[in-house]
């Protein structure tokens, strides 16, 4: 990871900033997005900087205005000269029950799980090809094993698995794609799954009956990058065996 430069969506924080910090220690240069939380992203870029100057950038933008995403990878890539791993990490999460699915969800949810990858991963690639790059897309086990009452978000991550195989087809040779799925690692914040007794039921539905760390999926990201030379177009459920038992 030496030197290699990483632009990842969304890691001011959570998952995210643990993508950052883990890749971060083994050399890595960053240029972090982030759409709201400037806060957080402005922390975290002070945090590492400290501890190797000039390694972190920012850059803020909406990944729903797809017009913009060509120049963002544009601007990252002249950043630090390159660009050799893209992380399409950035996610919106909430429930749409079939009844209350509506236009305005669907451009939120699939524009940033899945139209956003889709068009940076395209204005990425030729940076990607000249580095013999890659692409780490952040999914979900729902992709594959839906969740109740999040119809809309389950179809966009269900595409967002296809996608990384199509990827992996388009930008092979040069460019390895691969995905990772997480399970129960951080509870979402908008307190759709404060109830301790439905959050208990998730814990008993893993095989290992715990919950995952962030760094769980910041390891699984770091191995897919720089131990992983032979691994491409394959999705790896960082889950505690959840998807197994449900």
């Amino acid at each position: 990871m030496q030197e290699k430069v990483v632009f990842i969506t969304g890691g001011a924080k959570r998952v995210g900033a643990a993508i950052c910090r883990k890749l971060h220690a083994q050399g890595a240069k960053l240029i972090v997005h982030y759409r709201s939380s400037q806060q957080e992203a402005q922390d975290l870029q002070n945090e590492l900087n400290q501890q190797r100057p000039d390694s972190v950038a920012l850059i803020q933008a909406d990944l729903l205005d797809t017009d913009l995403l060509p120049d963002l990878i544009k601007k990252a890539a002249k950043r630090f000269g390159q660009l050799d791993v893209l992380i399409n990490n950035a996610s919106s999460f909430f429930p749409t029950p079939l009844n209350e699915c509506t236009e305005e969800a669907w451009d939120d949810l699939v524009g940033s799980n899945l139209k956003a990858p889709l068009f940076l991963s395209q204005a990425a690639a030729p940076y990607l090809k000249a580095q013999n790059g890659c692409v780490v897309n952040i999914i979900d086990i729902h992709a594959e094993r839906p969740l109740k009452n999040y119809v809309i978000y389950n179809l966009a991550k269900g595409g967002l698995q296809s996608l990384t195989k199509s990827l992996a087809l388009e930008m092979g040779p040069e460019v390895r794609v691969n995905g990772v799925s997480p399970g129960p690692i951080l509870w979402p914040e908008d307190g759709e799954w404060s109830d301790e007794a439905a959050r208990q039921k998730i814990i008993h539905g893993t095989l290992l009956k715990r919950v995952g760390e962030p760094d769980d999926i910041a390891r699984t990201v770091l191995f897919l990058i720089a131990e992983a030379p032979y691994i491409t177009g394959q999705i790896i459920a960082v889950d505690g065996g959840r998807s197994v038992h449900l």
